[in-house]
């Protein structure tokens, strides 16, 4: 079997299993923490970029203690970027943990996730801390507050972000935008579709 046809059938049943989690209730691991704040606004912004253009750059805090930029993987990785609403809420916290099952397809496709909210280190430390490790970095766009999602377009009048996902190749060109229903996780598998492009 070719290298191409077993990366093929992996995505396959990372593609269900990502959609079977959505199926799923939160895991056990949040015991009763999640706030649920609703249905909310499925879109509460307007987008400042468009594909084609050059990402714009960013230098924020990471969980981890380090501080990220995105011009560092210029010319080195695919950057996927994740902005999520808020931590500790149903989306989001089954998400990020979507994405940590398959780390091989962002690795086959030679790309880097980066995790983004408007939330602060204490809180996202806590937070993933609740998920279990991570294999991409989360970045704090705390302050000044949602200056990174403003700068993309996508910080909501109520100060959370969007769910959007922007896929940047290693030339630091946006080349898809997703700003997703809030209320929903986007599709594991249009992103990898999306991914296959920059091959």
């Amino acid at each position: 079997m070719s290298h191409r046809n077993t990366f093929r059938i992996w995505m396959a049943i990372a593609v269900l299993l990502f959609a079977a989690g959505e199926a799923m209730a939160l895991s056990d691991a949040y015991k009763g923490n999640i706030y649920n704040p609703g249905i909310l606004k499925p879109i509460d912004s307007k987008l400042r970029v468009k594909v084609g253009m050059e990402a714009p750059d960013f230098n924020l805090p990471s969980v981890a203690g380090e501080r990220v930029t995105l011009r560092s993987y210029r010319g080195k990785k695919n950057v996927v970027l994740s902005f999520v609403p808020a931590a500790w809420t149903p989306v989001c916290s089954d998400q990020w943990p979507g994405y940590n099952i398959v780390k091989d397809l962002f690795d086959g496709h030679d790309a880097i996730l980066l995790g983004i909210t408007v939330d602060s280190i204490p809180t996202l430390f806590s937070w993933t801390n609740q998920m279990g490790k991570l294999w991409f970095p989360v970045l704090s766009d705390f302050w000044p507050h949602g200056a990174v999602a403003d700068r993309y377009g996508v910080l909501r009048s109520d100060g959370t972000s969007e769910r959007a996902l922007f896929v940047i190749d290693k030339q630091g060109i946006i080349r898809y935008i997703d700003v997703h229903d809030i209320n929903q996780r986007p599709s594991l598998e249009d992103l990898v579709k999306e991914l296959d492009k920059l091959r």
